[in-house]
């Protein structure tokens, strides 16, 4: 497994599609948990209490394993599928994306609702700074205050981000690194 992944950065994405007067608004957001998710869905929902259809499709977690897709009321597959379609097209992971459809009046066929959702959520994504980032491994090493100085040089040498660190009589440091470089910090912190 690669120890990188692309997400979105902070910055909501936007992206509006019309198709026979239906209004499409999309919109993608980084996230990384389903509590976030359902938050963000909430909101949508109060802020466009008089749309047809709020749909949405995540993708979540470094592994991509943990994903929906969410057709609100659409015919079936015809909206979420497409929206995750997009996420996974651009390898995607720890995103949301939402599109809010008004309905225009005039029925678009599973063809048109598959083409205008698809084409929504890919704009709202094209509207956002992809990013890679690393898959990171939490250690956490207690040792002596006398090992201080060896902890420190490996410390140094590896480079990785310290998340806390208490200092005593017996230490502690917790430690991030990427995941490809975990055994070797293990291995030279004297950690089996």
């Amino acid at each position: 497994m690669s120890d990188t992944y692309l997400t979105i950065g902070n910055k909501i994405g936007e992206g509006y599609y019309t198709e026979k007067r239906s209004k499409f608004f999309a919109f993608s957001h980084h996230v990384e948990t389903v509590d976030e998710i359902k938050e963000i869905i909430a909101g949508y929902r109060k802020k466009y209490y008089d749309a047809r259809h709020v749909c949405y499709a995540y993708m979540l977690g470094a592994e991509r394993e943990e994903f929906r897709a969410n057709d609100d009321g659409e015919p079936s597959s015809t909206a979420g599928k497409p929206i995750l379609g997009q996420i996974n097209s651009n390898g995607l992971t720890d995103i949301l994306v939402v599109v809010v459809r008004y309905y225009g009046g005039v029925n678009l066929g599973t063809s048109g609702l598959i083409v205008a959702y698809r084409e929504a959520a890919r704009l709202a994504i094209a509207d956002s700074q992809v990013e890679e980032r690393l898959v990171e491994d939490i250690i956490t090493h207690h040792f002596s205050y006398i090992e201080m100085n060896d902890v420190m040089k490996v410390i140094k040498d590896m480079n990785p981000r310290i998340i806390s660190q208490t200092f005593d009589n017996t230490c502690e440091m917790r430690l991030a690194i990427r995941r490809s470089l975990s055994a070797q910090l293990k291995a030279r912190l004297g950690i089996s």
